[in-house]
């Protein structure tokens, strides 16, 4: 491949290439940035700056850049058997060899595994097999499914439906009938007066008015992520999962987990759902499956679900033409090797994920910074006009952008999302790494105050 100029491929790009959750006429005429290498936390761009990945490409790269091993496990596979389908009763042993790891790593009995491309088509999955569960029981009506306002699960039909973003919703017709959505925990802007804890018990305690208000009869399934992260990080209080399992449980609701950002050791754990103590009855994974190396995703069922649609389901009517993938699985197989026998996660949670917390409380204290939250490798600054108030700015939105380019300008890529700056970096980050995360990211609020005469 001839490597061209970089206003060559910007010129392209513009021409040729329509960008995911972006103003494509906005940014055909900035031109867009074009990474060329990664090593371990770092990336190159085309004009030769190193920039530290605090937000891991897009929550996934848990093992960092520039593994050569699962390139060589990606070779090795596709020089033996490049591809096979799951379809006509066939499969590959990758495949197979994935879905039992999955089984052995995922919490309770989440033993059956159903492969798909990514976390979006995994949402997919479930909100056809879940109603398919209930439907072979003789309980068709029990079809509805309850995601909250502001959470993400996608962009499908079905996925971004399943989320609650509104302005996702203004594209396509959506949400599909049959979701409905129920307030967020966000103590910061919604607790008032109440603790925490308190606060936890409330929200979650939406749900069950939510159920009542619809009938238990016909509600089918609740699905959130552990942590909301595209919304902004939200961190729920830890009394608010074990009362959505105790809701679910009471009126035999199915409680599914979307661990795309929160599973293989994001949080410390190796899912969010053992982070914050309770036990899905379905739940999707994808990104750090293969830390981002190529692209898959699952869905994991209890011996409950799987055995009914094993048993009285007949033939599923879904799938994929990559569904189990044998190089996607020699990949994800490979990730994983390294996540344990290296191990990232423990490290991550014994050592470095709290002097990160340190550092990242200490980045709370800066004076447009209204609460600082994290929980294992994942958190978020929120940027407020008044430290004193737990409130936005009036123009919420006009501060976040100014703060993820001015922290750029610094070396440090972290998202914005509203005025919150989003962290999510690979999980082998060092002490030394995260002091000059803290430094530069420092430098980049100061300079955004700046911008704004604070």
């Amino acid at each position: 491949m001839d490597h061209l100029d970089t206003r060559t491929l910007q010129q392209l790009d513009a021409a040729h290439h329509l960008h995911p959750f972006n103003d494509n006429a906005a940014l055909a005429k900035r031109g867009t940035r074009i990474l060329t290498r990664g090593e371990g936390c770092y990336v190159w761009d085309a004009e030769g700056n190193q920039l530290l990945d605090a937000f891991a490409g897009l929550w996934c790269v848990n093992i960092g850049y520039g593994r050569k091993e699962l390139g060589e496990a990606a070779s090795k596979q596709m020089t033996q058997l490049a591809y096979y389908n799951s379809f006509f009763q066939c499969t590959t042993e990758p495949t197979i060899q994935l879905a039992a790891k999955l089984a052995e790593l995922t919490p309770g009995d989440l033993n059956h595994a159903f492969f798909t491309n990514s976390g979006s088509e995994a949402n997919d999955t479930i909100l056809r097999l879940v109603r398919h569960f209930w439907a072979v029981q003789d309980q068709p009506q029990k079809n509805i499914f309850i995601g909250r306002h502001d959470g993400y699960h996608g962009t499908t039909m079905a996925g971004a439906s399943l989320g609650g973003m509104k302005g996702m919703h203004k594209q396509g017709g959506l949400p599909i009938p049959d979701i409905h959505h129920i307030d967020p925990p966000f103590w910061f802007i919604d607790g008032g007066e109440l603790s925490e804890d308190e606060y936890g018990l409330l929200a979650a305690r939406r749900l069950e008015d939510k159920i009542l208000e619809l009938g238990p009869e016909r509600v089918a399934a609740f699905i959130g992520e552990p942590i909301m992260g595209a919304i902004g990080v939200y961190i729920p209080p830890r009394t608010y999962w074990p009362e959505i399992e105790r809701i679910c449980r009471k009126y035999d609701v199915l409680l599914v987990a979307d661990e795309v950002i929160c599973g293989f050791g994001r949080t410390g754990e190796w899912f969010g759902s053992q982070y914050f103590g309770f036990q899905p009855d379905v739940m999707t994974i994808a990104k750090g499956i293969t830390s981002g190396y190529i692209p898959l995703g699952a869905a994991m069922f209890n011996d409950r679900v799987a055995g009914v649609l094993k048993e009285q389901g007949g033939e599923l009517a879904h799938g994929c033409t990559y569904s189990g993938h044998p190089v996607c699985a020699a990949v994800a197989l490979e990730n994983i090797r390294i996540l344990q026998d290296e191990r990232i996660i423990e490290t991550c949670k014994a050592q470095t994920a709290p002097y990160l917390a340190q550092r990242w409380a200490e980045l709370g204290e800066h004076r447009l910074v209204g609460q600082a939250r994290i929980a294992g490798m994942v958190g978020a600054l929120e940027l407020v006009p008044d430290k004193r108030k737990r409130a936005f700015f009036p123009e919420r939105g006009s501060v976040g952008g100014v703060c993820r380019d001015n922290a750029l300008k610094q070396g440090l890529i972290l998202r914005a999302t509203w005025d919150a700056m989003l962290l999510s970096p690979p999980l082998i980050i060092t002490r030394a790494q995260i002091d000059e995360l803290f430094e530069k990211a420092w430098k980049a609020l100061e300079a955004t105050a700046a911008d704004l005469g604070i």
